[in-house]
């Protein structure tokens, strides 16, 4: 493990941006950057527009290391370059950004009111390359929509079983088990996930770490005892739906976790702005992020 990208994500100010849209939540995100269907035909025109997307985030004045403290990257992303070099190194040499790559294969079928993940054959083989490329760490999501207690163990006992596999191939797991935040049964549902993580972080040895994110809780600093636990590493918050606004007002009130916004970080750019433009309202989206995770 490369204990300069360890402290820097254990100790520093900033947030993770999260530029892991994968094959069913690319066409959305092209659309919203202003790249119609009609400009791609097939996956492999689609990903290269996707690219190129995440190549201006990355390559943008605004996007370095002093606020931003890592990226999730898709695996598509991790197999191209930015500007001749492979992303993830890009990402950690040139812009002192840690570089995590999303593994996990999409939703299974919901179940007791919770989406567990699809399984990963391959993850073995993807870890070895992740690490091989320079990545630190690793996301997978699952997702709760009810309290239901069979549904939220399902996922917290899976995303920790995976977690433990990656921890062995040496690589920093971030433990997403996303709720809703349209559930009608959000708060009792994060009651639930929070114990469930508990029961799991006491389990691990003292020297696994993991990293959780997690939707910003209806109660503000719910999540403390996970904040202080020496086994996790960070918490971090999706924005999971919030506007850009309102995933930092609830991020603001949340001490020790910082954001790892998606759609938030990327609202309000198009491939049609001006570089310049570009880089002034990736620069806003930036700071107001950096700004809520410092404030919590």
């Amino acid at each position: 493990m490369n204990q300069e990208q360890f402290d820097k994500v254990k100790s520093d100010n900033g947030f993770i941006a999260a530029l892991d849209q994968s094959g069913g939540s690319t066409p959305k995100a092209l659309k919203l950057y202003g790249v119609d269907e009609s400009e791609y035909s097939g996956d492999e025109e689609m990903f290269t527009k996707m690219h190129e997307m995440r190549t201006r985030i990355i390559t943008s004045p605004s996007f370095t290391g002093e606020r931003v403290l890592g990226a999730i990257l898709f695996e598509n992303t991790m197999d191209r370059q930015i500007e001749g070099r492979d992303s993830a190194d890009y990402l950690w040499n040139v812009k002192r950004v840690v570089p995590f790559l999303k593994v996990d294969k999409g939703l299974a079928d919901e179940a007791d009111g919770a989406q567990v993940m699809k399984p990963m054959p391959d993850l073995d083989s993807l870890l070895a390359r992740a690490k091989e490329k320079g990545v630190f760490g690793t996301k997978m999501r699952s997702v709760i929509k009810l309290a239901n207690e069979a549904g939220v163990n399902a996922v917290v006992d899976q995303q920790f079983e995976v977690g433990r596999q990656i921890l062995a191939a040496g690589l920093v797991p971030i433990i997403e088990p996303e709720v809703d935040i349209k559930s009608p049964q959000k708060a009792e549902a994060e009651t639930l996930l929070k114990a469930r993580i508990l029961h799991h972080l006491d389990q691990l040895a003292d020297d696994q770490y993991v990293m959780l994110k997690l939707t910003l809780p209806e109660q503000d600093n719910f999540y403390k005892e996970l904040v202080d636990h020496p086994r996790v590493l960070r918490v971090v918050a999706l924005s999971g739906g919030y506007s850009r606004e309102e995933a930092n007002a609830r991020l603001s009130r949340n001490t020790g976790v910082v954001a790892s916004f998606s759609r938030a970080l990327t609202e309000g750019l198009t491939a049609q702005q001006s570089d310049e433009e570009f880089d002034k309202l990736l620069d806003e989206a930036i700071r107001t992020i950096y700004d809520a995770s410092v404030a919590g």
